[in-house]
């Protein structure tokens, strides 16, 4: 049987259907034409680096280019030379010149994600680059200069690192601007329909297999569970489902243990789905969770599951 032709790669564009993040999304317009720096706080996986690059697609230096580094993937010892670049012959293994990221990212927004990750050593020369906009690649003794706009991302709140020493308080106060905290998936569930609808496309493209169907009760469970690892994790979730269930239906016994019990803490409400039982009981247990959720409250246990009260009144009748 002939291959398929591979589908083109669908890109998956920040989602902002719930209130939150269209309020979000406000404030991100308002300060993407502001020349001044940004952080984004906020959990793992809930997509800073996503939002970063809407600030700078939405700002006049869209025509330039957007360089992120991880301050937390790169070696100390090399640190210095992926931001400033280095002459042929500055170490060792230098063989060549190279050019850093600051001049890359020339004309555009240098984007440093886990800021607080930054050698203590290196911090001082990117403070000395901010208040010049004046470099030297490693070995070298030519100031390059460069135009760029800072954007940043952090997990931890950088004024507790500066009060417990691994940050310097001087640059500290030199990119203190505006902090934009991105909401956490679990306070944002109606993003969850369709940030799963967009991986299915875009994962499924990128895999080359029929994308698979998820059915009811199962996308229900998906946007019931809190997502600790937020659209990262749901991303992984999709993409290994999108493998392993490719042009077939997605059942609730197809997800992953933690998202059928419900809930990734331990509250009260965390709902413990058996695995070994009927689909029927399963379904019951899930509508007599979210109808005990919400107190009886139909309409509200309608929109917990992702389905009309006339289906959950008919369910509930059933039972």
């Amino acid at each position: 049987m002939p291959k398929r032709a591979r589908s083109p790669i669908v890109v998956l564009d920040p989602v902002m259907a719930s209130p939150v993040m269209r309020s979000f999304d406000r404030i991100l317009r308002a300060v993407a034409t502001k020349e001044v720096t940004v952080t984004f706080s906020g959990e793992s996986g809930s997509g800073k680096e996503v939002m970063a690059r809407r600030l700078h697609e939405m700002s006049p230096r869209r025509g330039g280019p957007f360089v992120p580094i991880n301050c937390a993937a790169i070696p100390e010892a090399l640190f210095e030379s992926e931001l400033f670049g280095h002459e042929r012959g500055a170490y060792t293994s230098a063989n060549e010149r190279s050019v850093g990221k600051i001049e890359v990212a020339n004309g555009g927004t240098l984007f440093l994600d886990e800021i607080a990750e930054m050698p203590l050593g290196l911090q001082a020369k990117m403070l000395r680059f901010l208040e010049t906009r004046r470099y030297m690649r490693v070995g070298g003794s030519k100031k390059i200069e460069a135009d760029v706009r800072l954007v940043l991302a952090t997990l931890r709140p950088l004024e507790l690192e500066v009060r417990a020493g691994r940050f310097r308080a001087d640059l500290y106060y030199r990119i203190q601007g505006i902090v934009l905290d991105v909401p956490p998936l679990r306070e944002r569930r109606r993003d969850i329909p369709p940030l799963l609808d967009a991986f299915i496309a875009q994962l499924s493209a990128t895999h080359d297999v029929e994308p698979p169907n998820f059915v009811r009760t199962a996308r229900a469970a998906m946007i019931a569970y809190d997502w600790p690892g937020n659209v990262r994790e749901l991303r992984n979730v999709v993409e290994l489902l999108c493998i392993l269930r490719e042009g077939r239906s997605v059942r609730l016994l197809d997800l992953p243990p933690a998202i059928r019990r419900g809930r990734a803490d331990d509250s009260p409400d965390t709902l413990v789905v058996p695995t070994n039982r009927p689909l029927d009981e399963i379904i019951d247990r899930i509508v007599d969770a979210a109808i005990s959720a919400e107190k009886g409250n139909l309409t509200r246990a309608a929109h917990r599951l992702g389905v009309s009260v006339r289906t959950l009144q008919r369910r509930a009748k059933a039972s």
